[in-house]
Formats: C-alpha cells, sequence, structure tokens
C-alpha cells in the first residue's frame, strides 16, 4: 500500500511535452490528456485498495469487532460512572465507610478478646491438672516429680511477684499452690525425722537409707534429698537434722575439757547400705594434753565427714547447704569451748599459740574441701582469723584481769602506814638514808627526796609496774614472730 500514496508528480503525466518553462500555459489537448491520465490512475489506485481489503479482510473485519466492543465497554462504563455519581449525590460515601471500618474494628477487638479468654482459659486448665498430678505424684511416692512441679508451678503462677489487677482465679490458682507446697514440706519433714534420729539410751546418731511414712514404704533416702533440692527446700528440711546433730554430736565433740570419741558402724542390706550409726563414746585419753588442738578438730571433723558421706551422699551443693545452717553455729562452739581457752595467760607462751593457729588453719581447709564452708567468703574463716588475732585476745583478757584486780584494790582501802614511820619517827635518817628498806618508802623521780605511801598505792604501782615488763615482752615475742 506504500506506492499508492506516495506524491503525484503531475511533470511524469506530461512528459511527452516540453515544461521547461513553468509559466508556458497547457493547452486544451493537454488538460484532456492530463484528465485522462489521472482518472487511469485513479482507477488504479482503486484497484489496489480494493485487492489489499479483499486480501485483508480477517484483519479488517477483526479490527471493527475490536472498535466495536471498545464502544461497548465506553458505554457501560459511562453507565457506570453515572449511577455512582447519582448513588454519592443521594447518601455519602464516607459516612458508610466509616461505620464499615468501625464495625470490623469491634468485631476485631471482639475477636481478640476471645482468644485471649481462650488462651487463658486453657492456661488455667494447664495448671490446675498439672496441681493434680503433682499432689497425685506425692501420694504415690514419686517425690521428685512432685517436686520438680512445684517448682515449675511457684514460676508459673509469679509466686512472690504478683501484680495489681489479675484475674482472681490467679488468687484461687496460688492458694491450691500453697497448699501443695505445705503439704510437700510437711511429707519432707517427716521423712528427714524418720531418716536422722537420736537415740538418747545408746547415745547413738542413725542415718536410715530406706524410709517408710504415710502408707509409703520403700523410698530411698538419696531420693528424697533429690527431691527436696529439686523443690528448691533443701536448707528448710535439713534445719532439724541440723539440730540435733548439733545438739548430740559437735557440741559434745567441742567439749575441750571432757570430750568424747566417735565410732562410725554401716549396716548391709540385700540391696546395699541400709542404715549408718555414729556411736558417741566416752574418750580413753582423758590424761593425754591436747596442746596444739588437733585431736580436738579430729573430733570434729570425723562428726562432719559422717554426715557428708551418710546424709549428702558426697554431694557439694547438699553439704553446702548444711555448712550454711550449722557452721555460724559450729563455729560459736569452737571458739567458745576451745580457742578462747587456750588463749595463753603469759606472753612468753604466745609463740607456742602458732602450733593451734596451724591446725586451725588446716582444719578450715579440711572443712573448704569438702565444700562444707565456702572458697570465696571469708566470713567463713572464721576460726582462723580469731587464732590469728591471739594477740588481741590475749590483751582484752590482760586488761579484764588487771582492772578486776585494780578494783579489788580500791575495794580493800587500805590506805594505812606502817607504825614504824609515824610522825614521832622520823623518815630519813640525818645523812639522807631511809631506815627501812620497806616497799612503801619510794624515791621521787623529779625530786631529790622520798616519800611515804600506802600499801594500797604501794600494790597499784607494783602492778603497773608488771603489766608493763608484760607489755615489754609481748612486743618482743611479736617482732620475733613477725621475723619468722
Amino acid at each position: 500500500m506504500d506506492p499508492l500514496f506516495d506524491q503525484i508528480n503531475v511533470r511524469d503525466l506530461l512528459s511527452g511535452h516540453d515544461l521547461s518553462d513553468p509559466s508556458t500555459p497547457l493547452s486544451a489537448p493537454d488538460l484532456r490528456f492530463l484528465i485522462s491520465r489521472l482518472e487511469s490512475h485513479s482507477l488504479h489506485i482503486k484497484s489496489k485498495v480494493r485487492s489489499y481489503l479483499l486480501s485483508h479482510r480477517n484483519d479488517f473485519a477483526s479490527l471493527f469487532s475490536q472498535c466495536n466492543d471498545a464502544v461497548s465497554k465506553t458505554n457501560e462504563i459511562s453507565e457506570n460512572l453515572s449511577d455512582i455519581l447519582s448513588s454519592i449525590s443521594e447518601r455519602p460515601i464516607d459516612v458508610e465507610i466509616c461505620k464499615l471500618v468501625s464495625e470490623i474494628g469491634s468485631v476485631t477487638k471482639e475477636a481478640r478478646e476471645k482468644r485471649e479468654m481462650l488462651g487463658l482459659l486453657r492456661i488455667i486448665v494447664t495448671i490446675c491438672e498439672r496441681l493434680e498430678g503433682a499432689r497425685l505424684a506425692l501420694s504415690n511416692g514419686r517425690l521428685k516429680f512432685a517436686a520438680e512441679e512445684v517448682k515449675v508451678l511457684k514460676n508459673a503462677l509469679r509466686i512472690g511477684d504478683e501484680e495489681e489487677g489479675e484475674p482472681i482465679v490467679y488468687t484461687l490458682l496460688r492458694k491450691q499452690w500453697a497448699d501443695l507446697f505445705d503439704e510437700v514440706q510437711d511429707l519432707f519433714s517427716k521423712l528427714m525425722e524418720k531418716a536422722v534420729r537420736f537415740e538418747q539410751d545408746s547415745r547413738i546418731i542413725g542415718v536410715k537409707y530406706i524410709l517408710s511414712v504415710d502408707k509409703m514404704d520403700g523410698i530411698e533416702l538419696r531420693t528424697v534429698m533429690e527431691a527436696m533440692d529439686a523443690a528448691g527446700i533443701l536448707d528448710y528440711s535439713l534445719a532439724k537434722a541440723a539440730d540435733l546433730i548439733i545438739k548430740h554430736a559437735i557440741t559434745p565433740a567441742a567439749n575441750y575439757e571432757s570430750p568424747v570419741a566417735f565410732e562410725e558402724d554401716v549396716s548391709q542390706g540385700s540391696e546395699g547400705i541400709s542404715e549408718a550409726v555414729l556411736k558417741i563414746l566416752p574418750s580413753q585419753d582423758h590424761n593425754v594434753v591436747d596442746v596444739d588442738g588437733y585431736v580436738f578438730y579430729v573430733r570434729v571433723i570425723q562428726v562432719i565427714k559422717f554426715i557428708f558421706k551418710h546424709l549428702c551422699f558426697e554431694n557439694g551443693s547438699w553439704i553446702r547447704s548444711f555448712g550454711r545452717l550449722t557452721w555460724p553455729r559450729i563455729s560459736d562452739l569452737i571458739i567458745s569451748k576451745f580457742l578462747s581457752k587456750v588463749v595463753p595467760e603469759d606472753a612468753s607462751k604466745l609463740v607456742d599459740f602458732q602450733k593451734i593457729i596451724k591446725c586451725t588453719s588446716e582444719f578450715e581447709i579440711s572443712l573448704k574441701g569438702m565444700m562444707f564452708i565456702s572458697a570465696s567468703d571469708g566470713k567463713d574463716y572464721r576460726l582462723s582469723n580469731y587464732a590469728e588475732n591471739v594477740e588481741v585476745h590475749f590483751a582484752f583478757r590482760k586488761k579484764k584481769e588487771i582492772l578486776g584486780r585494780t578494783r579489788n584494790l580500791l575495794l580493800q582501802c587500805d590506805f594505812s602506814v606502817p607504825q614504824d614511820y609515824t610522825s614521832k619517827d622520823p623518815l630519813l635518817k640525818n645523812d639522807g638514808m631511809a631506815k627501812n628498806s620497806s616497799k612503801q618508802i619510794v624515791d621521787l623521780i623529779f625530786s631529790s627526796e622520798r616519800c611515804l605511801i600506802s600499801k594500797a598505792s604501794s600494790q597499784l604501782m607494783e602492778l603497773v609496774h608488771q603489766t608493763l615488763q608484760a607489755q615489754g615482752s609481748k612486743r618482743v615475742i611479736g617482732s620475733a614472730r613477725l621475723g619468722k
């Protein structure tokens, strides 16, 4: 089709004539010839166009059909737009949209609240089931499982971390948990009373490995200890056992003046050890002088090792709990019954106290090895601190002694003057020498004369002199100790 739309050059149609001069007019024959040629060319173009249209009939039919569809759709869109504009003019759409959004928000909030309520109900049901399961396990002898459940439920119910505005049901659940916790504590207390006992007649402390309580038989002591540890009530449950051990074993062991001896015995059953006992016997070494405290500390260590092996099963965490309960009282007993009594009364014997300091330090090292006392807390080294400050304790004792003697002298009020030195009998000879060498005649430090003092004053001066001499000896001994 492109050649049909090219520009028609009239000069080409009149190529047989001389058209070199543009101003030359055309003659009538030329015009008729030109018209004839244009008509011929027009017919040729029509023929070409017709042939092209016939050959592309399907394409043009499809094009016209698409145009018709486009027009139809345009009319449809126009009608819809007219309807929308008509609807908007009758009722504002923004009000409808706001109302719809509000309804959607309300429904969404209601659905969220129902979902949260459903989740809360699931949690409540789960906690109730676990509380009931723990109580059932406790009655069936599954102590460790019950103890672990108690601890988990404590965290789930945020015991001790209550908040205002919580659902009332949480208060009820916490009450149920508290009742269960009391049951657990009561049961473990009964078991520990069965496990550790003291027999007054035979003077033995027994530790039973297999326990029975409340129709539950065959409960192992190790299982009880594991359950108490899992529930976090080990300190509470061991408190009575700790009191019993201190009263009937540690206190006799710490009696320096009336020592006792201990003998350990183990009873074997068909399934292993059934019971371990610690016999408290009168000591056979009454005449042996324990100068350095070695024998004293061996007795105390023997009791603690018995607890470490047979009650705590050599578990560092358990013996540490037992140590926290008992060590403050044990250390007070050792200080009051032993260390305070062996503080030297004479400054010259302070050097010999070094042996006791060494044994005390080794005693605490042994306790640290068993984890009975802390390796990092300096407060647990009370005995070493006390022993190493022996000079302070010695000085305190001497102070009390001196004050007591001074008070007694003052209370006697003995201000009498010997009869040999009355006003009628001159104190000094003419040559300035005393007639008698009595202690009540003293030289004045800043004067060339002498004076006469009472008996009480003389005794007070003698006491001051002895104190100064003891202080000088103490300084010499302290310097020698530092030199070592």
